[in-house]
């Protein structure tokens, strides 16, 4: 899968080691946002999409400690905690937690922490590249003031007013490669309802994940190919490479500002025998 977003005046993703600068390749100046900043968004919107559907939990989730939930999986398959159990037992508290936690069945977890070492690990079939921006992105620093203190010591001694600041991307059009293995996904029980809310999660989430500091977040484009058996019929690179995105010619050099500034071309010819392409968001 190819996915393109853009954001206008809003930080995609910061980066804490630089006071929460957008993230930029430093040789490049192309925008980044991390693979882990995608997961977070598909995960918290996959939730509210499955509404109270039990088999759509999120593992890694807020507020949650992650070695209870693990062990749950053996109180409830009757094994006991820090015994040894056999490759069968672990199986099925692995499938217990697919089947529960759709992130795990989606991405994969490491399990084998705590009192549950005997779980290993689960390998997901769903895996992101960290997004990149078509451009080099220019994070501007914006200096902001607020009308009271965080201290009252503050406004005791007669201070008005508080400074902080914010960083932004003016724009930027950002690409991320997805890979999902239909060999793995049949391991961790993923089926074609889990598919259809990752491809409705990657159209809604900014939707779900909008504040004052992310700005105008907006997904551009969603092209899909899918193959006609699980191993595959072609090599994902070849695939993923027939979606290219380039700069519209003008009269100016002005900064790209908007989507419109350019030009999307999906090669849907010759596919290669068992591939087909889907545009899912164009």
């Amino acid at each position: 899968m190819v996915f393109l977003f853009d954001v206008t005046d809003g930080n995609p993703n910061g980066d804490p080691d630089a006071g929460n600068r957008p993230r930029t390749d430093d040789e490049s100046g192309q925008g980044l946002v991390t693979d882990v900043a995608l997961k977070r968004k598909i995960r918290d919107t996959l939730a509210i999409a499955a509404a109270d559907n039990p088999r759509y939990g999120i593992f890694v989730q807020a507020g949650y400690a992650l070695n209870p939930r693990l062990e749950q999986s053996y109180a409830d398959n009757g094994l006991k905690l820090g015994s040894k159990i056999t490759k069968d037992d672990a199986a099925r508290a692995r499938a217990w937690l697919c089947d529960r936690y759709v992130d795990i069945r989606l991405f994969g977890a490491v399990l084998s922490v705590g009192k549950t070492q005997a779980l290993g690990q689960i390998r997901g079939p769903l895996q992101l590249s960290m997004a990149r921006s078509i451009d080099p992105v220019y994070p501007a620093d914006h200096a902001i003031t607020r009308v009271t203190q965080t201290k009252q010591e503050d406004i005791d001694k007669g201070e008005t007013t508080e400074m902080g600041g914010k960083w932004t991307v003016p724009y930027g059009l950002y690409k991320v490669e997805l890979y999902y293995s239909a060999a793995r996904g049949s391991d961790t029980g993923v089926d074609s309802t889990d598919l259809d809310l990752l491809y409705r999660t990657l159209e809604m989430m900014f939707d779900h994940d909008r504040s004052a500091t992310r700005g105008t977040l907006t997904p551009r484009g969603l092209y899909v190919f899918s193959h006609s058996d699980a191993f595959g019929a072609a090599p994902a690179h070849r695939l993923t490479e027939r979606v290219t995105i380039i700069r519209r010619q003008t009269d100016t050099d002005a900064p790209a500002r908007a989507f419109t500034d350019y030009d999307v071309a999906v090669n849907e010819t010759d596919l290669p025998r068992g591939v087909t392409m889907t545009k899912l968001i164009s």
